[in-house]
């Protein structure tokens, strides 16, 4: 029998990739919410979805229709994260949230209690973790010394007159394009022994990790600038480097959506426990001090051609 869907935050880039995944594992989507109306190409997949702009009136829609939705999907702006998986589990339907599930690592807790007292589970979207090159390269960590992350992906001036340039709203861009990336290390390698953090502002943050025997130095930015500092010219530059191994997630995302839902039907969906350390750790990082002597072995390549 088909599972029926709904999702808010409609109109949003990833929301698309959802979309797509309910349509793959041949699945109905009867439902959706955003504040913009540009889902026209809902046309093209599911054409008899109720569609709502306005909050309340779709809120109303859910408790009405509950026990007929078997997952809310929640791909609203990130601040509002945990208020639409709370809005899913208190109507005991079962959710799936975008990265991150929350801002804040202390808000967690709570809704683990709801998940305890609805006995319906919030299911997180941690894609990396089923990237089959990434496994391949990380099979045998205890051999890998060094891990180098290079992750320039440039935004125009909207970036900052949107909710993604609020980082009370966002979580910064540790969160935006780097909290995926965090997640997978952690998958892997478990507890980091040590963390600095060299380099950070509104568009670009370099950090490292030590993981036992395995250094890792990261470079996140959303400057367009910091392409002038790589080799070539690229529009943007996600790589992930394993000692002499690349990967690059340039071209690898597209199909990691349709994968999670296969896993999350399966009811094998990530959970709260899986994303714990990431968000604890992005936290940790926009409070953190910045250390000022940088040490080769540990700080990132492209940082130490700014500073």
């Amino acid at each position: 029998m088909k599972k029926k869907f709904s999702i808010i935050g409609l109109s949003g880039f990833v929301a698309k990739r959802h979309v797509q995944a309910i349509k793959a594992t041949n699945n109905e989507l009867t439902s959706g919410l955003d504040r913009h109306d540009n889902v026209g190409f809902l046309d093209s997949y599911f054409p008899e979805c109720e569609f709502f702009t306005n909050f309340e009136r779709y809120e109303r829609y859910i408790v009405k229709n509950s026990k007929s939705i078997d997952y809310l999907v929640v791909c609203s702006p990130n601040y509002l994260h945990d208020t639409h998986s709370r809005l899913g589990l208190k109507n005991n339907i079962n959710v799936i949230c975008e990265k991150p599930l929350v801002i804040n690592h202390r808000n967690l807790k709570l809704l683990k209690e709801i998940e305890q007292e609805t006995k319906k589970k919030i299911n997180c979207i941690l894609q990396l973790r089923l990237h089959k090159e990434a496994k391949k390269l990380i099979k045998n960590k205890k051999n890998i010394k060094n891990i180098d992350i290079t992750y320039i992906s440039p935004r125009g001036k909207w970036y900052f007159t949107s909710w993604k340039g609020d980082s009370k709203k966002s979580g910064g861009i540790e969160t935006n394009i780097g909290i995926h990336l965090f997640d997978l290390l952690f998958y892997v390698f478990g507890k980091y022994d040590e963390l600095k953090v060299f380099y950070r502002t509104e568009k670009t943050s370099s950090g490292f990790f030590r993981f036992g025997n395995t250094k890792v130095r990261w470079f996140l930015s959303i400057d367009k600038n910091q392409l002038n500092h790589v080799d070539k010219k690229f529009n943007n530059l996600r790589e992930f480097k394993v000692d002499t191994k690349k990967i690059d997630f340039s071209k690898s995302f597209n199909d990691l959506h349709q994968e999670s839902y296969k896993q999350i039907l399966k009811n094998k969906g990530f959970s709260i426990d899986d994303v714990s350390s990431s968000i604890k750790t992005v936290n940790i990082i926009r409070k953190i001090k910045m250390t000022k002597i940088l040490k080769a072995d540990e700080a990132h390549p492209l940082v130490r051609k700014m500073i």
